[in-house]
């Protein structure tokens, strides 16, 4: 956007004058000049037309007016003396060129704020993460008002090579950080693979599990606490998930390897907000300190503007610790919540357990109960092969007499004896269902003969006897009788 104008117009006397006018942003002012027409010739307005105003500076004669005015937008740009033959070309221009003052304060903002982070930055003797925070944030910002066009191209190009500066600085202590990081993560990891070694070769001597496995717990714990790049995090942690999986195999057999119980989601979903409670607890803290060195810099401020951009910052940073208050609150709930639930889930499990301990006592009794009835079964069949057999022998036809009566002066043989057995146990079955068939009989005549004495008494009871007897009632009584 051009902060110079020329165009003709005319003074007080009504005289044609070429006016040149330039807005000074820094200071919101505008310096006009105006020429006569004797020395405003063509070759000079062309020169004023298309070198001074894209940049080229252009030597002004002698005979010419100074003059400079504020810029407002409810004055007007050009002094009441003097007209112009495009009256909407200054109109317009005075409404850009208050545009471009704000964004060459804006600027100023922006510049205000980078020179206090370049100042942070140059005290620095190692790496920050809260500085480095803060610089990106920055970065941010402008680049939002540089979408937005709220900033020329000369104010963002000035601001991202000094931030690039800034990052640079930054990036140098971050690399030498990481390289002592690097070395003592290192040794760190060299402690745990060590430990973890010497846990293992425990469970391999078939030592006590439940101390090894509170030996792992703990050194789980050392583990979160431990301050590791990501490459060693991730190569320990897939060691201390096979030892932890290696002592489960040993006490609860391969199977409890595979376990993905509510429980186990919910303690991970827990592990998980706490680790996300302290990010946000330090974030915070960060903020805070933020807060307290601008309070201390808005009392060495110089100017109005720089007071009132540090009380915007101060406001802004406040704003931002109360949001994270708030979210820091909702994750605290999250975290009773959670508590509660792991609670409730314990006794669930506590009454699944139980619940599963009875079913497989019922199960075993039942497959003892099934392995009874099969073996009873078997029993039967042996039984029941002994009858059908003996029953053979019963129904082969006997010999002539005169070779019975020869075989009753011999020995008799083995199979005689096996046959006299059959014979009496066969003969004791069938006289044992000949007596239970007589005792039900008895029972059911019994049962008859009481229920035909009920019908007579209620029938007496009613209207005496009936004239005739139901064929059925006579049946029954013949049957008794019989």
């Amino acid at each position: 956007m051009k902060t110079k104008l020329v165009l003709w117009g005319t003074n007080a006397q009504e005289e044609r004058i070429l006016i040149a006018m330039q807005l000074h942003p820094e200071d919101n002012k505008v310096t006009i000049w105006t020429f006569p027409e004797t020395v405003a010739t063509e070759d000079f307005s062309q020169k004023l037309m298309r070198e001074w105003r894209n940049g080229v500076e252009v030597e002004f004669p002698e005979e010419h007016t100074l003059q400079e005015r504020g810029l407002s937008m409810t004055e007007g740009l050009l002094p009441d003396d003097l007209k112009v033959e495009r009256g909407d070309v200054v109109h317009r221009a005075q409404t850009e060129w208050h545009f471009v003052v704000l964004s060459s304060k804006l600027n100023k903002v922006y510049q205000t704020e980078l020179d206090e982070l370049r100042e942070r930055v140059d005290k620095l003797e190692a790496y920050d993460q809260g500085i480095w925070d803060s610089l990106k944030e920055f970065w941010s910002k402008v680049q939002g008002q540089v979408r937005e066009r709220n900033l020329f191209r000369d104010h963002s190009d000035s601001l991202r090579d000094n931030t690039n500066i800034l990052f640079s600085k930054m990036k140098q202590l971050r690399s030498a950080m990481d390289d002592e990081f690097r070395e003592y993560s290192k040794e760190q990891m060299d402690k745990f693979m060590a430990a973890l070694e010497e846990i293992e070769k425990k469970v391999s001597e078939g030592l006590r599990l439940q101390t090894i496995f509170e030996e792992l717990k703990k050194l789980q714990r050392h583990f979160r606490e431990a301050k590791l790049t990501r490459e060693h995090r991730t190569h320990i942690w897939e060691r201390l998930d096979g030892a932890f999986k290696l002592v489960k195999e040993k006490r609860f057999g391969s199977g409890a390897i595979m376990d993905r119980s509510p429980m186990q989601r919910l303690q991970r979903r827990y592990d998980g907000l706490i680790v996300a409670i302290e990010k946000m607890d330090r974030s915070i803290r960060r903020d805070k300190d933020d807060l307290e060195f601008q309070k201390q810099k808005i009392a060495t401020t110089d100017g109005q503007l720089e007071a009132q951009i540090r009380q915007a910052k101060i406001k802004m940073i406040e704003e931002r610790v109360h949001s994270k208050e708030e979210k820091l609150g909702e994750m605290n709930e999250t975290k009773e919540i959670l508590e509660k639930k792991i609670e409730t889930q314990k006794e669930k499990d506590a009454r699944r357990a139980e619940q599963t301990r009875r079913e497989a006592a019922k199960k075993a009794a039942k497959e003892k109960i099934a392995e009874e009835i099969k073996a009873a079964a078997v029993a039967r069949e042996e039984q029941s092969d002994v009858l059908e057999k003996a029953a053979e022998i019963i129904t082969t036809p006997g010999k002539e007499k005169k070779d019975q009566s020869e075989n009753l002066a011999k020995p008799e043989p083995k199979e005689k004896s096996l046959l006299e057995s059959a014979s009496i146990s066969l003969s004791e079955s069938l006289e044992d269902v000949v007596d239970t068939v007589k005792a039900v009989a008895e029972v059911v005549s019994d049962k008859i003969g009481e229920a035909v004495e009920d019908l007579k008494e209620q029938l007496k009871d009613d209207d005496g006897m009936p004239e005739e007897k139901p064929a059925a009632t006579d049946t029954a009584v013949s049957e008794e009788e019989e």
